[in-house]
């Protein structure tokens, strides 16, 4: 009798440790091509600091799903008045910051004042422009009164730039994140990755993962033989023109999905002969929008001929106002009194799409006169030169940021766009809550844009993920600058 309890105890211990071996692994290497410069949503343009930290180490009091809607975070409810100007925010409570700080609303109030005072850095300040005072009713709830209604203020706040911080840490973010996120940050190793752990006193709730590395890999070249080899597991930013290597791979999982990533050849307004609306159109109808998505995106990337991604409900086709016509241009440089051409720079940052994107953009505007002396750049150096001192004539990015539309309407923004006529649009679409009317608004102002032809409209950027069939969770869209690993979990 003795023997056989001892045969039946061995066997239940070998199906134990059977289950153990077959458990989910709690573990995820991510694949991304640009190392962030700093580690602060709150400090940065560069769409890579949130897409590593947004909803993993920072959250705002509303976030931003999958499917671009707009869903409660760090506020669990709210009330608006009915002037639509004044928002009363219940927030979660038992909420931490990961160095063990208490968030309340003392940190609501303190995040948004910093956000928008007059010496902010944050790279979306405009978002925040609308708020005449934010006060502290008690620890656990904050009222945010604005100088006018505004119809996206609470898709605002769930912005990767509207994130909360604390007053303790807010100066150290840049190199050591604290935020009350499901993960919190533990290691970055410059040039290499950067590595986050779970949070053992999140508020919400837990993560499936316990450690999550994001991987810098900057050439495209080397995803196909990492994901291979099993060093990553995932790139949720695939390489277009490296999909047929992986694509008929039962191991992988391949995912298309749209973005908010309008790419475009941005141009510089007030910099001559970029000043004459003639040129700027010649620019337009110079363009081959099939080549460049075939050259630069796999021919995956939708054409747009305004800045408004066609997954939008607001979207409106304007492709068609500037076909591919060479003549067309060519007359339009004469009007100009161009009819010689001219010579300009184009500053390329490393993106494949930019980069690709680049030499093909080259060659067409060279076949109508203008010769382009293509100058490749860093990201530091794209940010510094480019979008900040505006020291460029040409160049080419996707504006991942969400429902952008208004940066042509910023002063001091790097296209130097001026038209007081869409910057009264901006400003009633702001000011407005009906979706009707807001339809219309966006119509016109997308209109406004291509007929200005502000800058060349070229695609948007398709969202190419590729992953172990195992994995889960990972999103299929980017409707917001995000790798959110809140619900990613491996099947066991």
């Amino acid at each position: 009798m003795r023997l056989w309890k001892t045969i039946l105890a061995a066997a239940v211990l070998a199906l134990a440790a059977g289950t153990s071996a077959f458990a989910a692994r709690t573990d995820l290497v991510i694949g991304i091509p640009l190392e962030p410069p700093h580690l602060d949503p709150t400090a940065g343009a560069a769409a890579a600091i949130k897409e590593v930290l947004y909803a993993n180490v920072f959250e705002g009091l509303t976030r931003i799903g999958p499917n671009g809607e707009v869903l409660p975070d760090l506020a669990e409810s709210w009330t608006i008045s009915d002037d639509g100007k004044v928002y009363t925010f219940k927030l979660h409570a038992g909420v931490k910051f990961h160095d063990g700080a208490d968030f309340s609303a003392d940190d609501v109030k303190f995040s948004l004042d910093r956000a928008r005072a007059d010496n902010s850095v944050n790279a979306q300040k405009g978002l925040f422009a609308a708020i005449d005072k934010v006060d502290v009713i008690d620890p656990a709830t904050v009222k945010i009164t604005l100088k006018n209604p505004q119809g996206s203020f609470l898709y605002n706040l769930g912005w990767g730039d509207a994130v909360m911080v604390s007053p303790k840490s807010a100066d150290t973010n840049k190199e050591n994140p604290v935020g009350t996120g499901p993960f919190k940050f533990q290691n970055w190793a410059k040039g290499s990755s950067i590595t986050l752990v779970k949070s053992d006193h999140y508020w919400g709730s837990p993560v499936f993962l316990d450690k999550v590395e994001f991987r810098i890999v900057p050439d495209a070249a080397a995803y196909v033989p990492a994901l291979l080899s099993g060093d990553i597991q995932a790139f949720p930013f695939f390489d277009p023109d490296s999909l047929a290597q992986i694509k008929d791979d039962p191991r992988f999982k391949v995912v298309i999905g749209s973005t908010e990533g309008e790419t475009i050849l941005s141009i510089n307004n007030k910099k001559p002969p970029f000043d004459k609306l003639q040129v700027r159109q010649a620019i337009s109808y110079a363009l081959d929008r099939k080549a460049i998505i075939d050259g630069a995106s796999a021919g995956l990337g939708l054409p747009i001929g305004s800045h408004m991604s066609p997954a939008n409900k607001d979207y409106v086709d304007l492709t068609g106002l500037y076909p591919h016509n060479v003549d067309k241009a060519k007359e339009l440089l004469k009007e100009a009194g161009l009819e010689n051409g001219f010579k300009a720079t184009l500053k390329l940052p490393p993106p494949s799409y930019a980069r690709l994107g680049g030499e093909i953009i080259a060659s067409q505007l060279r076949d109508v006169g203008i010769n382009l002396e293509i100058v490749p750049v860093e990201w530091a150096q794209w940010l510094d030169q480019v979008f900040t001192k505006k020291d460029y004539d040409l160049t080419i990015v996707s504006h991942t940021e969400p429902n952008d539309i208004d940066i042509y309407a910023r002063r001091d923004y790097y296209f130097n766009y001026d038209n007081p006529t869409f910057d009264k649009v901006i400003a009633d679409l702001n000011l407005t809550s009906d979706e009707t009317k807001r339809k219309e608004l966006l119509g016109e102002a997308q209109k406004i844009l291509a007929d200005d032809a502000v800058v060349g409209f070229l695609y948007e950027l398709p969202k190419v993920g590729v992953w172990d069939a195992k994995l889960q969770g990972l999103w299929e869209n980017a409707p917001i600058q995000a790798n959110d690993l809140t619900k990613v979990k491996w099947s066991e």
